[in-house]
């Protein structure tokens, strides 16, 4: 009985484990008019989530992160009243 309980304790160990959130590579942008706070908001959001941001952009109001699925949720429907543009960050390589 005794070795039912440990397997049972060693099971719900790998299953938390594995659920880990996995991390992908985006840029998001938005539109020149949206506020700083806004971004800011998002940023905020990314790093309480236990996400990076990789490079903030000069030109354009955007950045690069790298965060979670759930944080990424998140911070879509935070940026959709002001048009944030989400897109996953590849690699570009010309054939």
């Amino acid at each position: 009985m005794r070795i039912f309980a440990l397997l049972v304790a060693a099971l719900t160990v790998v299953s938390g484990v594995i659920a880990v959130d996995i991390q992908k590579s985006v840029i998001i942008t938005y539109p020149g008019e949206t506020p700083d706070w806004v971004l800011a908001q998002a940023k905020k959001a990314i790093v309480e989530g236990g996400g990076v941001i990789t490079h903030e952009y000069q030109l354009i109001k955007g950045f690069a992160a790298k965060l979670g699925e759930k944080v990424l949720d998140s911070v879509s429907a935070m940026g959709k009243e002001y048009n944030a543009l989400i897109e996953e960050d590849l690699t570009v390589s010309s054939l």
